[in-house]
């Protein structure tokens, strides 16, 4: 056998080969690379591997190669089942689910197939047999008033276990196959407003569509970009996934972007995924680049792309296909005419014809950035810019924050340790994971601009981590301020595959939770008190006006309830105001007052703190901390 590509599972029959001494010889060739120069990810456009092993801002250039998933010796009889697959379709009440197996037995494969649905208590929900004779076959069933899976926070995600069984002519089971299957239906439909714009002529294409709906109800898509844990996919288990899914659970996140640019995930992480709820955006492994039409890349992709969509498509979790990261921008320059995305788009309208497909992210109306807490050019606060965005989703945004201190360590060299200038050469240095242009690898020039001189490693982490916290919770709930017009808020980025010591992960390499993380999950509670602040830093003298909120993503209505705030600076406590709501609809936000305060002087106070109280229900506190200043200082 020869193949190129590592997503196209290998299956060979060594029957005839297993002599006493044979050797099974597998031969590894050169990572791909279209051209030989430049070494970056250019060299990833004709070829299916992840592109981020090629070299990327936020990992070294380390392209592994050769057996990456699990790999074995199956003993089977001449006759076996090779696969069974629970396909279905919900009717339009979502009250009736059409069920067909599909059988593949080998040529020599006969006798009886069993087949059962299981629900949560073990009963056999539905099932059905027929005789099998070496062709293949499919079974059929309808099953009444199915159990739904639902993301995380909308409901349980609920899977049933399939169970099908070869029997022999005695009625013995001789091969078992069993699956989880989760029944759901996804759309992705046009966001709010979006068929009204533009109002004016000349008239063109309107923004394209990107609200989940799954079961019936729109989803407000919330959480973060995954870039792949281990830059060695080969490393990854079953327990590792489960951790960092489950970070991603308890911080109340309903939907991860399987970036383009980074490999595609084991078996284990859909899995698990599917149990705990995580909606799942999945793109195909291209990313930054031009992929070209060559015939021989075309070739590969079909195969590849097929391979991925089958191995996928039974998983619940898997709600969204995506042709890749950003090949639509400039330094792309794809389209949707592209033969690469029709044949993406081809094979997944064939083979799973009930998901979603986009041909890239961004696409018009979305957007990606920006990735620092003020934006550089505009020098705008990211309280400020998100605030006057429009957009009508947010899929990449983040914030610098460093490392552990134990990260620090680890990584560099002593004489190397913040608090230090970042120099030229690290911004190049990608083996250490450097990432940026010059003076923003720790992000000293903000932190010292905001909060001054760090006195210590330890400090500048501290401070690093709350300002990547502060900026993140921000963002967040601003875009879901901005729902229905606005439907997902997806950060940049959850894990990342290399200890960098600088990134925007909100888990450490390999599994270092930082502040954010934190700070996150509570912005993204289903139900909050939520305030638009206009700004991080304030002076005694200015007017301070936050605008208060009640977000609510839940399937359940808000009742009626009290809001009350206070702004605290050093031992002042300052009444703000009792807001008296009337309650909120499910997946309905309720807009409040804005509350006018002039700061007073304050002396030896170099923050403040806005905290929303919630009488009736603590559970939905929320607490913002800000800078604070006296008249006539910095």
């Amino acid at each position: 056998l020869e193949q190129e590509g590592p997503l196209t599972p290998v299956e060979l029959d060594l029957s005839d080969h297993l002599a006493e001494g044979a050797v099974l010889e597998v031969l590894i060739h050169p990572a791909p690379q279209s051209v030989p120069e430049p070494s970056n990810r250019d060299q990833a456009n004709q070829s299916v591997k992840a592109a981020v092993n090629y070299g990327w801002d936020f990992c070294p250039r380390l392209i592994p190669l050769g057996i990456w998933d699990e790999t074995y010796l199956e003993l089977r009889p001449p006759g076996h089942l090779r696969s069974a697959e629970v396909l279905y379709e919900l009717s339009e009440a979502l009250d009736r689910a059409e069920l067909t197996v599909e059988l593949e037995p080998s040529r020599l494969c006969r006798g009886q197939v069993r087949w059962r649905l299981m629900d949560r208590a073990g009963t056999a929900a539905v099932e059905a047999s027929a005789e099998v004779a070496g062709e293949p076959l499919a079974l059929r069933a309808s099953l009444a008033e199915p159990e739904l899976w639902w993301p995380n926070g909308q409901g349980e995600p609920v899977l049933y276990t399939s169970v099908t069984e070869l029997l022999d002519g005695a009625g013995q089971v001789v091969q078992r196959i069993e699956s989880r299957v989760g029944l759901r239906r996804v759309r992705l439909v046009m966001n709010a407003g979006a068929w009204d714009e533009p109002s004016v002529f000349p008239k063109t294409r309107s923004t394209a569509p990107i609200t989940l709906e799954v079961n019936g109800r729109r989803i407000f898509g919330k959480g973060s970009n995954w870039v792949g844990p281990d830059i060695f996919p080969g490393t990854l288990t079953p327990e590792r996934y489960r951790t960092l899914l489950t970070h991603a659970r308890d911080a109340n996140m309903n939907l991860l972007r399987c970036w383009g640019g980074s490999n595609v995930q084991k078996d284990a992480f859909f899995a698990v995924a599917d149990e705990l709820g995580i909606m799942l955006w999945q793109e195909f492994p291209l990313s930054c680049n031009n992929h070209r039409d060559t015939p021989a890349y075309l070739r590969v992709l079909d195969r590849e792309s097929r391979a991925i969509i089958r191995r996928l498509r039974p998983h619940a979790s898997v709600v969204l296909w995506c042709g890749g990261n950003e090949l639509f921008n400039e330094w792309s320059r794809m389209t949707d005419q592209s033969l690469a995305l029709r044949t993406l788009n081809a094979n997944c309208l064939q083979l799973d014809p009930h998901t979603p497909f986009l041909p890239t992210s961004p696409v018009m109306g979305m957007a990606h950035g920006p990735y620092s807490f003020r934006e550089r050019k505009l020098g705008v606060e990211v309280f400020e810019l998100f605030a006057r965005c429009t957009n009508t989703a947010y899929t990449e945004f983040g914030c610098d924050g460093p490392p552990s201190v134990e990260t620090l360590r680890r990584v560099l060299p002593a004489e190397d340790l913040p608090p230090r200038d970042a120099d030229a050469e690290y911004a190049t240095d990608r083996a250490r994971g450097g990432i940026g242009p010059r003076g923003r690898l720790w992000g000293t020039a903000m932190l010292k601009d905001y909060l001054g001189e760090p006195a210590s490693v330890e400090q500048l982490v501290e401070w690093g981590q709350f300002m990547q916290a502060v900026a993140l919770t921000a963002i967040f709930e601003e875009a879901r301020r901005q729902w229905p017009r606005c439907s997902m808020a997806v950060s940049w980025c959850f894990t990342e595959p290399w200890p960098a010591i600088a990134n925007q992960a909100l888990v450490g390499w390999p599994d270092q939770p930082k502040a954010a993380l934190a700070a996150v999950g509570r912005s993204l509670r289903p139900t909050l008190a939520s305030a638009r602040i206009a700004k991080f830093r304030w002076k005694a003298g200015e007017v301070f006006r936050p605008e208060l909120w009640l977000l609510n993503d839940a399937p359940e209505p808000v009742g009626p309830g009290q809001v009350v705030a206070t702004l605290r600076i050093g031992r002042q406590e300052i009444p703000l105001l009792s807001w008296d709501h009337g309650g909120a609809a499910a997946n309905v936000n309720l807009a409040g007052p804005a509350i006018p305060v002039t700061l007073p002087e304050v002396g030896d106070v170099d923050r403040m703190e806005l905290v929303l109280h919630c009488p009736e229900a603590p559970q939905r506190d929320s607490r913002y901390t800000l800078l604070y200043s006296p008249k006539g200082q910095a």
